[in-house]
């Protein structure tokens, strides 16, 4: 990762290879790494908004405010909602409402990015829990910061 640049909407140099690596922990789905996979994603993807889904990060942000206010545990209830509204069994179910993203999005200026999460680039398992909760709070603070 030497000589590359800061990301424009992050601000961390290397984020997309430091993704990757972050997912081929994730995919191994041994702790630390595994069960924090959905809090990750959701981290990234709002530091970097121009990969967002239609939701504009309605469903991220839901997931880390899950995270923040009630642990994995509280994620793993949000999950599991997620999936029984999803099942094919489930007829006539009310569609999903989905927040509006805001007007302007936060880009750069994050407390907490992937760089931190990662250290030294291998995102070594000691610490590691704590270290996604700081990129999960600065997260949310940036975009509650603007209006999400």
């Amino acid at each position: 990762m030497t000589g590359v640049g800061p990301c424009g909407e992050c601000g961390a140099p290397g984020c997309e290879e430091l993704f990757q690596t972050l997912l081929a922990l994730d995919h191994g789905r041994q702790e630390p790494w595994g069960p924090l996979h959905g809090v990750s994603v959701s981290c990234f993807l709002l530091q970097h908004p121009g990969r967002l889904p239609g939701d504009g990060g309605a469903r991220a942000r839901e997931f880390l405010r899950a995270y923040l206010g009630g642990g994995p545990a509280e994620v793993d209830r949000l999950v599991e909602r997620a999936r029984r509204a999803n099942s094919h069994r489930v007829r006539g179910a009310a569609p999903e409402v989905v927040r509006e993203a805001p007007r302007e999005v936060p880009r750069g200026g994050y407390g907490v990015t992937i760089a931190e999460v990662a250290v030294d680039g291998t995102f070594p398992a000691e610490g590691f829990p704590e270290r996604v909760r700081a990129w999960a709070t600065a997260t949310v603070a940036s975009w509650e910061r603007h209006g999400a």
